[in-house]
């Protein structure tokens, strides 16, 4: 955890804001902290056993009446493959 990483850098007397903002970037950089940040912003919690159990049920029911409905005849699976891309010009 980074957290308790500190990153200091103290200007130097003939430099620059600009130079300083670049030395802390390079530093902050270098000890890992700009990666860790950027795969912490989309940080998502871990779905529970139940919650992925219960969708994947969910998902499967859905699967097996569409396929009945296939086998019934009242959906053509050709219409469906070539509705997915309708409205989106490639």
């Amino acid at each position: 955890m980074t957290a308790g990483t500190r990153v200091e850098v103290r200007r130097g007397k003939n430099e620059s804001s600009s130079a300083l903002i670049r030395r802390f970037t390079r530093r902050a950089q270098g000890l890992g902290l700009v990666r860790e940040m950027r795969d912490r912003r989309y940080w998502k919690r871990a779905e529970s056993k139940n919650v992925s159990h219960k969708r994947a049920l969910i998902s499967k029911v859905r699967r097996e009446k569409y396929n009945e409905l296939v086998k019934l005849g009242k959906i053509d699976p050709a219409a469906r493959k070539n509705a997915r891309g309708k409205g989106v010009k490639r």
